[in-house]
């Protein structure tokens, strides 16, 4: 099975924006015994690099560990060096893309429009992330899927338990989840056990949607 498989199975990423670095190790403890194995460390975080690196080497084959956030072909670069398994950009980025397709990595460009979506996967793009998700709402997914259908495509941005049946419903392959997941409260309180049920539940959400 490969990474992107992997990914796409799982149902849920993890976008984890600027969380607190000594508390990473933990949040990702709690997310993996909840069921969301993809983690994407964003690059704006506090030594995201070194995040990658740390969840890749203490959680292992458990743990699909990747870099969001990647502007520019640098930077796609350093995600890989730290041991990235997947890229996610916010933005349209040839030279992301190039950066990962010759290490042999799943690139996920953000995309807004058909004609990005259909200009992603002509570079060489394997899913596309429908971000700003909560701008365009499931029905662009559901329109865009009819004359794409080949494009795989993964909402991010305000994806929360209400609105995941209606993203996967319409026709996306997982979705992208951050503070509606990632919850600051419950970070504060390093309350991980219910960190770890509402993954659980983000990620129940995903396969009653993907079953009905």
């Amino acid at each position: 099975m490969t990474i992107l498989t992997e990914l796409i199975d799982s149902g849920v990423c993890a976008v984890m924006r600027k969380l607190p670095y000594e508390k990473t190790e933990a949040i990702a403890k709690a997310l993996l015994a909840g069921g969301v194995r993809g983690l994407e460390v964003t690059l704006d975080s506090d030594r995201p690099y070194e995040v990658i690196t740390n969840l890749k080497q203490t959680f292992g084959d458990e743990a699909l560990v990747g870099a969001g956030t990647v502007l520019n072909g640098e930077e796609a670069q350093a995600a890989l060096d730290a041991g990235a398994q997947f890229i996610f950009s916010p933005l349209l980025s040839k030279e992301v893309i190039d950066v990962a397709k010759k290490a042999g990595v799943p690139v996920i460009p953000g995309i807004f429009t058909p004609t990005e979506a259909y200009q992603a996967t002509q570079w060489g793009a394997d899913m596309v992330k429908v971000f700003p998700a909560d701008c365009v709402g499931p029905g662009f997914i559901k329109a865009v899927s009819g004359p794409l259908a080949q494009i795989k495509m993964m909402p991010t941005g305000g994806v929360d338990l209400d609105t995941i049946p209606s993203f996967i419903k319409a026709g996306a392959v997982a979705v992208g989840a951050g503070g509606a997941l990632l919850q600051n409260t419950l970070i504060e309180q390093e309350d991980w056990q219910a960190l770890e049920e509402r993954a659980a539940a983000f990620v129940a959400k995903v396969e009653e949607a993907r079953a009905n």
